[in-house]
């Protein structure tokens, strides 16, 4: 936009609206075509999501909206500047080149987010197999039913010597369990026959589970691990929950192990 441009636009305010909106038209169109493969790729997200759609469209008409302030605002100061003292064409140009780098910003965020939309309902698709199955998550605790408890082990490292320990509500140990075999690292499935150490049943109700680990004369780090069986699959933000019955809901990542 050169000098005698601005002074024509400054001594006829009325002819300079039409040029004024040319101008507005110019910029949105060339802040549009800078993340054009960004706004295709809220455009594929829109087409498999409703949700998606509705969040990228309420996002382009804020957008939009800030473009209109601003274009608005740089017009009138275009048409109110000093004609002695006009603003100069690299400030002008500088000033077109933020809004789209925002715009840009703007489009690559909604994305963004409609990819993540994307992958967590994937994640929740491919989640519902797992309904009527058992996994191990982080825990102490298991139950007792029909003379038998199960409850898992992580060891960071193999281990020779491994303590078990059963206790009650109460917090009485009724049983403890000395395991001497090579313990491998990783995860281990184990059973408790619901016997006391003197050879008695405990009555079914959930007990708790304590373990201390080692190899020779070095500690091993083991944590217990509980069993929980997946009765449902639920949505969540940007993630897939599991409803484990009596245990409650967790989330996916929690899983260590699917039995």
């Amino acid at each position: 936009m050169t000098i005698d441009s601005i002074s024509a636009l400054i001594a006829a305010p009325t002819a300079a609206s039409p040029a004024s909106a040319a101008t507005a038209s110019a910029v949105r169109s060339a802040a549009a075509a800078t993340p054009a493969s960004a706004s295709a790729s809220t455009s594929a997200s829109s087409a498999t999501s409703t949700a998606s759609a509705s969040s990228a469209s309420s996002a382009q008409a804020s957008t939009d909206a800030a473009s209109d302030r601003f274009l608005t605002l740089l017009v009138t100061q275009l048409r109110n500047q000093d004609p002695l003292n006009p603003l100069d064409n690299a400030q002008i140009t500088t000033q077109l080149a933020q809004l789209s780098t925002v715009t840009g910003i703007n489009k690559l965020n909604d994305s963004v987010a409609a990819m993540s939309a994307q992958f967590a309902a994937g994640q929740y698709l491919q989640a519902l197999p797992l309904v009527g199955h058992d996994v191990l998550i982080a825990g102490n605790k298991t139950t007792l039913a029909d003379g038998a408890a199960q409850y898992g082990i992580a060891f960071a490292q193999p281990a020779d010597h491994v303590t078990v320990t059963i206790s009650d509500a109460d917090g009485r140990v009724v049983r403890t369990i000395q395991m001497t075999s090579q313990q491998p690292a990783g995860v281990a499935n184990f059973t408790w026959d619901g016997k006391k150490d003197d050879g008695s049943a405990c009555p079914d109700a959930t007990y708790t589970v304590g373990v201390t680990a080692s190899a020779g004369a070095s500690s091993v780090n083991a944590d217990t691990l509980t069993i929980g069986h997946v009765t449902g699959v639920i949505p969540g933000n940007n993630t897939t929950l599991l409803q484990l019955g009596s245990l409650g809901i967790v989330d996916l990542a929690q899983v260590l192990q699917i039995n």
